[in-house]
């Protein structure tokens, strides 16, 4: 996590409803296969406005670089497609990475690389940043293919507004063939009360554009009202950096 601290961590374990079958000969036992999951990390950037783009390409590359550290199953850093709400429009620059498990984004925490790269790169140059983890069932643990085009959305709620209601219309949208991840964010320390993170990927910029309107907004108009800010923003993901010889 793009973070100097380490922050705490929960999980949701899935139920198996198999049971076991004895016999009078032989037993066996019978049991659901794992749910694949995968822990999502997000970080938004807010650069500074005078920065000079020489230093700002070098964060970008720096962050990138962090793809090799042990446990990043993904990592894509890059600036912003572009917002797609007015909470976003700050924002310049985005990082996504995926591990397999909360251990692994905590050791990507506090590797010294990732510390040293915060520190000295990032740090200096960027007035605000917003990040969330969320754990992903359904979503393997595995690289998003570079080219790809990747919408984000966080949310922060309403007072008294339930997150159920959000996160049954961000499954309406698995349900209806895009390829997502969501879950409710285990980190707060830098969410800024965002709580739900959204992530859906398409094969290209012009097959995210093709959603807009129809289903997409009557999903939207189903979580509006439930909602206090929301951040939207297109991105698309990086190429993972040329090995050195």
């Amino acid at each position: 996590m793009l973070s100097l601290k380490t922050l705490p961590y929960l999980h949701r374990q899935p139920h198996s409803p198999f049971v076991s079958l004895r016999s009078r000969s032989s037993s066996f036992s019978f049991s659901a296969p794992t749910m694949a999951s995968a822990v999502e990390h997000v970080v938004l950037f807010k650069v500074r406005d005078s920065t000079d783009p020489s230093v700002v390409d070098s964060m970008v590359t720096h962050l990138r670089s962090l793809s090799s550290l042990p446990g990043v199953a993904h990592l894509s850093a890059g600036p912003l497609l572009r917002p797609r709400s007015a909470a976003a429009a700050p924002f310049t620059h985005l990082l996504h990475s995926r591990y397999a498990s909360k251990g692994d984004l905590a050791s990507y925490a506090a590797d010294p690389a990732h510390l040293a790269i915060v520190r000295d790169r990032v740090l200096p140059i960027c007035d605000d940043i917003v990040a969330l983890d969320w754990v992903a069932d359904g979503v393997a643990p595995a690289p998003v293919p570079p080219g790809s085009a990747a919408r984000l959305t966080l949310a922060k709620l309403n007072e008294g507004a339930a997150p159920g209601q959000v996160v049954e219309a961000m499954a309406a949208a698995r349900a209806k063939g895009y390829d997502v991840s969501y879950g409710e964010n285990f980190s707060p320390a830098r969410a800024k009360g965002y709580s739900l993170g959204f992530l859906a990927v398409f094969p290209s910029v012009e097959a995210i554009d093709a959603i807009e309107g129809g289903e997409a907004e009557a999903l939207k108009e189903k979580v509006r009202p439930l909602l206090e800010s929301v951040i939207v923003a297109d991105f698309v993901v990086s190429a993972p950096p040329a090995a050195s010889l």
